[in-house]
């Protein structure tokens, strides 16, 4: 079984302005204040960027790659709103897209979209419940939100090769999640883990183990920690460990930085702690060069009948012009590097380039 993982898509804000119907670009951050400016901004750095875009258009050379890799579940963390909601909520950065925009989505496959994260509520909860119907009437399933939180908690089951994918999501407020977005018995919001105790692995344990059937591949979503910086919290590695011993979890997915982090292979299981940003307006945004954050990457990791890694292909890509690009070698071998770096920290374990813009890890 291969599955796709891709850390936070971001539609809203400068990506939804280049497609055929946006919402309106008025923001309410402390120096932007229309979301065109990012759009400005990021041609400023890599020239023309083109208007009235096509679904595809955002996934670049990204499809094509996707297309030979022929996963058989995709599953991104989609860090925006789908709705026309104008209630926004009292944040700093609110990113929204137009649910006419959806195919851009589809264009990608996406078989399930978590949520659990910091943006997912940015125009209420109105906007919350809108995103839940667009997505659905799209084919594509959700998972760490919902209209109350036995749908928030509740595993997402998708038919794969022989078997099945139940993925399960949820996401800490150190990612910036709001805790009064916690959904309750009656209130839509996300599945928000109060903290990362054995009480909260016990209680993901039960919501897999309510659909969960004996030869499930069991992939859990976690919107955890800032977004810069490689360092991974004790804490954080302790309850991917628990969640994978005591939750039944084969792959703990992991995101929130804007730059892929290290990588763990636990009792032959994958834990990704940061899978870093896929798809976003951050062109133009300076300061942060040293993690290189243009470098994106899609995680297709191989497993067998017992949801053991086999293998670990990363896809490296580059964004310019709010697409995806096929990258350079140099910026392959670097982003391997550092990867390598990271992950040592967690075991030994090698990352290769093997050509065509793929890293391969080995443990």
């Amino acid at each position: 079984m291969r599955l796709m993982l891709c850390g936070d898509v971001m539609t809203g804000r400068g990506i939804d302005q280049i497609m055929p119907q946006s919402v309106d670009p008025v923001l309410f951050e402390s120096f932007v204040r229309s979301a065109q400016d990012y759009i400005t901004l990021a041609e400023q750095r890599h020239g023309p960027i083109p208007r009235q875009v096509g679904p595809e258009y955002i996934w670049g050379d990204a499809l094509p790659l996707i297309r030979e890799m022929a996963p058989d579940v995709r599953i991104a963390n989609l860090e925006t709103a789908v709705t026309t909601s104008d209630d926004r909520q009292p944040k700093g950065i609110h990113y929204r897209m137009h649910p006419a925009n959806v195919a851009c989505l589809q264009a990608a496959q996406l078989d399930i979209c978590t949520l659990a994260n910091n943006h997912v509520l940015d125009w209420g909860e109105g906007g919350l419940v809108e995103t839940l119907a667009v997505l659905r009437d799209a084919g594509i399933g959700t998972a760490g939100a919902g209209r109350d939180l036995g749908e928030a908690s509740a595993p997402t089951v998708r038919p794969a090769g022989r078997g099945r994918v139940l993925v399960c999501a949820g996401g800490h407020d150190s990612s910036g999640i709001d805790p009064a977005w916690a959904a309750g018995s009656h209130q839509p919001g996300v599945c928000l883990l109060r903290d990362y105790s054995p009480r909260t692995t016990a209680d993901v344990r039960r919501a897999i183990q309510a659909r969960r059937r004996e030869d499930d591949v069991v992939v859990f979503s976690v919107h955890w920690g800032g977004n810069w910086g490689y360092s991974v919290p004790e804490a954080h590695r302790a309850f991917a460990h628990r969640l994978i011993d005591e939750a039944c979890a084969d792959i703990v997915f992991g995101h929130s930085s804007h730059h892929p982090m290290g990588v763990e292979i636990y009792r032959n299981k994958l834990i990704l702690y940061g899978c870093g940003d896929l798809i976003n307006d951050y062109e133009g945004i300076s300061g942060y060069e040293a993690f290189r954050p243009n470098l994106r990457v899609i995680y297709f990791p191989e497993l067998d009948e017992r949801g053991d890694l086999q293998r670990l292909d990363m896809a490296v890509l580059e964004t310019g012009g709010f697409t995806l690009h096929r990258p350079a070698e140099g910026h392959v071998d670097w982003l391997g590097d550092r990867l390598a770096v990271a992950s040592r920290a967690f075991g030994p374990v090698s990352i290769r380039n093997s050509g065509n813009g793929m890293l391969e890890l080995t443990g």
